[in-house]
């Protein structure tokens, strides 16, 4: 019985051995055949016929492309940030002034108030109350952007001021007698004053 087990292992051991030795074999004979140093004529390996600098030109190609794609959308990005920037101030802009040409036909409405309180008794109820009404329109007017420009003494400014006639009293160039007080709206001149001028 021993002597069949010794014999089973010389077997195995044999075969195991083959089969390093055979592994070897493949091994070696695979890496010389891709040598290219080991091998020629029809058992050779492919030709590398792959020309470097075609690839490098190639890169390059590409990478200037990314370059050229990056900056466009860089640009189409700050177009469309400036268009953007744009339609918000518009938006606003019109916001803002929109309420224009009602509040310079409601200038008309403050005019005759104030002409009503010049010329009425100060005693009277009635002129107290038309005093009231012209406060609360000139608040809610100033609480929309429109403000009074009164340039009593200030240089005259053409911007702002419209000249009709001359003030022999005041310095030259200096508005002296308001005629018609100048409104704005927020910032924008929505009426000159009419004023005199010194000479």
């Amino acid at each position: 019985m021993s002597e069949q087990n010794n014999n089973h292992e010389s077997i195995d051991q044999n075969v195991s051995h083959d089969n390093i030795e055979h592994d070897d074999s493949i091994l070696n004979e695979t890496l010389q055949e891709f040598d290219p140093q080991n091998n020629e004529g029809t058992e050779s390996t492919i030709a590398n016929d792959i020309d470097l600098d075609t690839f490098k030109a190639r890169i390059a190609e590409l990478e200037g492309e990314v370059k050229q794609a990056k900056e466009h959308t860089a640009r189409a990005n700050a177009e469309t940030y400036n268009a953007q920037k744009r339609m918000e101030q518009e938006a606003d802009k019109s916001k803002r002034f929109a309420l224009q040409k009602f509040a310079k036909e409601l200038l008309e409405v403050v005019d005759n108030l104030e002409r009503a309180i010049e010329n009425a008794n100060a005693d009277d109820p009635v002129t107290e109350g038309v005093r009231l009404t012209h406060k609360a329109l000139l608040d809610v007017l100033n609480k929309n952007g429109v403000e009074v420009v009164e340039p009593q003494g200030e240089k005259f400014n053409a911007d702002l001021h419209e000249a009709v006639g001359i003030d022999p009293e005041a310095p030259a160039d200096t508005v002296g007698t308001v005629l018609q007080k100048g409104y704005s709206l927020n910032g924008r001149l929505l009426r000159p004053a009419m004023v005199r001028v010194g000479q």
